[in-house]
């Protein structure tokens, strides 16, 4: 789950690490080995995101991060929370178009980056770290929803501004920041969003509700409920049980609901929705308006104007007339 702690008096510098580091290369390009090193990074998931090996580590990543910060994701192709956090982490980097960068670390293939995490006291993966001006901050320990992965590194970025590690935003992106926030004075607003950096989500729920009682027309206050119900519901669900039983029962819609539950909290929004689309064109009665119902619920999570929304329910219209 995503630390709430992001004070970097605990961070660890690179710069041992680097030196090091650059010294082994230096012989191994000696020996003729360091080009075949280097064509290890794949570079293959576009602009913001790079594949780092042992070799490049020291140029993508600490280097780099002396003038934008870089994630650093340590996963493997066994870790089936690593596949799920990965698209995530993914996503808003490509949303984030060059604020932060990520970097993908294979520890199977990297294994002197994976012997480097467990010298730093990690013993299980996912595992992300941050890494600004050379120093390291452990991150996130563990998969998590994309709406707690987008809320920590919103989180992680304006520790860093307060210590002074970033600059802080434009004067003009700050008074527009200051304006959007403007309803957080409200003491409901407030209870809400305490609630949800807690991770107390009954508390948040109650406040939603609260919110919504006073005011039905509050769109934010509705999109918040709706992500809080859907985190609920997932908390105690185990992932790969659910979408493996999904797919050898792809008749029951409470299967397809529960999975498609799974596949929201980890970012995978239009998979979602094609589950439950295919759950009415294929049923009948009250487990075709079960799936209706839900895949209704599952659009307040997000924006009412997002474009996914529009074209599901369009798919919708299209399956039940």
């Amino acid at each position: 789950m995503p630390s709430r702690d992001f004070s970097l008096h605990g961070a660890i510098d690179l710069g041992a690490r680097q030196a090091a580091t650059r010294k082994q290369q230096e012989r191994r390009a000696q020996g003729g080995a360091a080009s075949a090193g280097a064509g290890g990074a794949s570079g293959a998931a576009g602009q913001y995101v790079v594949d780092v090996t042992d070799e490049t580590f020291n140029t993508e990543v600490v280097e780099r991060s002396q003038s934008v910060p870089v994630l650093v994701d340590f996963w493997a192709e066994w870790c089936g929370p690593c596949k799920q956090l990965g698209p995530i982490l993914e996503k808003l980097a490509t949303e984030a178009a060059g604020k932060w960068i990520l970097a993908k670390v294979d520890i199977d293939a990297n294994p002197q980056l994976g012997a480097y995490m467990q010298q730093m006291g990690v013993r299980g993966i996912p595992f992300v770290a941050a890494v600004v001006a050379g120093q390291l901050l452990p991150f996130l320990n563990g998969a998590a929803p994309e709406p707690q992965v987008r809320q920590a590194i919103d989180q992680l970025f304006e520790a860093l501004r307060k210590e002074g590690i970033l600059p802080d935003a434009p004067a003009g992106e700050e008074q527009a920041v200051d304006a959007a926030g403007a309803p957080a004075l409200d003491p409901l607003s407030q209870q809400a969003e305490d609630a949800l950096q807690s991770g107390d989500l009954d508390a948040a729920r109650t406040a939603f509700e609260q919110l919504i009682a006073r005011d039905p027309r509050d769109v934010q206050a509705k999109q918040g409920l709706a992500a809080v119900e859907l985190s609920l519901r997932a908390r105690g669900l185990d992932a790969e049980r659910v979408l493996r039983e999904a797919a050898e029962k792809p008749g029951d819609v409470q299967a397809q609901i529960s999975a498609s539950d799974v596949e929201m909290v980890y970012g995978r929004l239009e998979e979602a929705f094609e589950r439950l689309l295919k759950a009415v064109r294929t049923s009948a009665g009250d487990d075709r308006d079960a799936a209706r119902r839900h895949l209704l619920s599952l659009f307040d999570v997000l924006p009412p104007d997002d474009p996914r929304i529009a074209k599901a329910r369009r798919s919708l219209q299209s399956a039940l007339f």
